[in-house]
């Protein structure tokens, strides 16, 4: 069975950090580029970072560069979106998702609050 386990998020204050993991299993996670994504309540979902298969590149959405980095452990099927200055802004439902087939995972919470 084909799936994707988030974990990491919780409540952090603004300027905190925190790193989300994304375990795979059901299938070889170095053969796939993976994305994070996240929605906020009321807003449109927001493609967050993407890495290729490899780990070897990697893009970020304007508002998250420089202060995001998404990594790639293929030998442990684990993605990483480390995530540091956070703002209230983040908070959001953070997901992980195998593009190819459309794969999603249940998503974890982040607040950024104090």
């Amino acid at each position: 069975q084909v799936q994707l386990v988030e974990s990491g998020g919780g409540l952090v204050q603004p300027g905190g950090s925190l790193r989300l993991s994304c375990a795979a299993s059901g299938f070889t996670i170095g053969s796939y580029s993976m994305n994070w994504y996240r929605q906020a309540p009321g807003k449109e979902r927001e493609l967050v970072a993407v890495i290729s298969g490899t780990g070897r590149t990697a893009s970020y959405a304007d508002s998250v560069k420089g202060r995001f980095t998404i990594s790639r452990d293929n030998s442990k099927s684990t993605v990483y979106l480390q995530m540091n200055s956070l703002k209230p802004d983040d908070t959001a439902v953070y997901y992980c998702v195998r593009p190819n087939g459309s794969i999603w995972g249940q998503g974890t919470q982040v607040t950024v609050a104090s």
